[in-house]
């Protein structure tokens, strides 16, 4: 994968540092930084686990000065997408949509005319943005971006935190704010990230883009048990947690949602797909219909965006299946029933 060296754009594959003994390893994101509602410390308790212990560099929130760079293909970025409209921030935070086809010089944002579809910074190509922010940058050059207009360098790259900003610091400009992330589940949640993204969200990337046969199957084994254990759980439960979907259940959605139309098949992730999960199918349907959500989501972006990739499907041709409808009913509202006589058990 092409990324920057000191600044400088370089479109051959030089991204080896993702790859050790033929297994995928994703490289960490560098910009860290974090907004709170007034510019204060963050709270300790809202860092993932690669930041406890550390104070980053706070900014305050406001409405109009921080911009989302995103690409609709993309799991992480489709996370903030997500918060966005679930908080209703639509007003308050700006986004600019990528192309989803990644090409030679990475994210795109031109029109077929040639025009930058991004009216405050006027970048064609998203590895500009990161050398606006550090001249000398080296690595890859990823979505979501939280840009800020006023300073004009990246926040942070991280849609972990990212998330959990949407979900904490802009209450005050949210049309409908909502609590992803509440105090009484944070444990709960955290423990379903863990074991999600470990055997799934990253799980897929690493079945994808495994080197050997051996890692290949070991990263195809974890996505599938996962998959498995999480048929388990939700067959008698409506969300992974509580009695509404929480910060653990839109990380799984977003794995879920391209998972028939991309991660089977130009993943190899093909033991079975979503739609054979009785449960699973249900929910991704249940999440999809939740409202603002859908429209988060471009099937056709995802799918033009991951059969693009030349290295996994050299012929580019991008193909006309599967058919899925998302639209139909779920009947997920009758767990809930379950989920209230959980709760009077608990409180006997």
């Amino acid at each position: 994968m092409p990324q920057l060296l000191n600044g400088r754009w370089v479109a051959d594959d030089v991204a080896a540092s993702e790859m050790r003994d033929g297994a995928f390893h994703r490289e960490p994101t560098r910009f860290r930084r974090w907004i709170t509602a007034d510019g204060g410390p963050v709270d300790p308790a809202l860092l993932p686990p690669d930041l406890v212990g550390t104070a980053p560099q706070t900014v305050p929130a406001a409405a109009g000065r921080y911009r989302l760079y995103v690409a609709k293909i993309c799991p992480w970025a489709s996370r903030t997408l997500i918060w966005r409209a679930l908080e209703g921030l639509e007003q308050a935070i700006s986004v600019v949509v990528a192309n989803p086809e990644l090409g030679d010089d990475g994210w795109s944002f031109l029109d077929p005319d040639g025009r930058s579809r991004d009216t405050v910074e006027g970048i064609a190509h998203l590895h500009e943005l990161y050398v606006k922010a550090d001249p000398s940058y080296s690595g890859k050059v990823s979505v979501p971006v939280l840009w800020d207009t006023e300073t004009k360098t990246i926040v942070n790259n991280e849609s972990a935190d990212i998330v959990r900003m949407l979900d904490s610091a802009f209450g005050a400009f949210a049309a409908h704010p909502v609590d992803l992330y509440p105090a009484a589940h944070r444990a709960e949640i955290d423990a379903w990230n863990a074991r999600v993204y470990d055997g799934l969200n990253n799980g897929v990337y690493r079945a994808g883009f495994a080197k050997t046969q051996a890692a290949y199957e070991a990263a195809f084994d974890d996505v599938f048990a996962t998959l498995d254990a999480l048929e388990a759980h939700l067959s008698t439960r409506r969300f992974l947690v509580a009695d509404r979907p929480l910060e653990a259940d839109w990380r799984l959605f977003v794995t879920l949602v391209r998972f028939d139309v991309a991660y089977h098949g130009v993943f190899k992730c093909n033991l079975r797909r979503i739609e054979d999960y009785a449960a699973l199918s249900d929910y991704l349907r249940d999440l999809w219909q939740w409202p603002g959500v859908a429209a988060t989501v471009s099937i056709d972006h995802i799918k033009r965006g991951y059969w693009s990739i030349r290295h996994l499907n050299p012929s580019g041709i991008v193909p006309k299946g599967p058919a899925i409808d998302l639209d139909r009913p779920h009947g997920r509202a009758r767990l809930d029933c379950g989920s209230a006589h959980r709760r009077e058990a608990r409180s006997a």
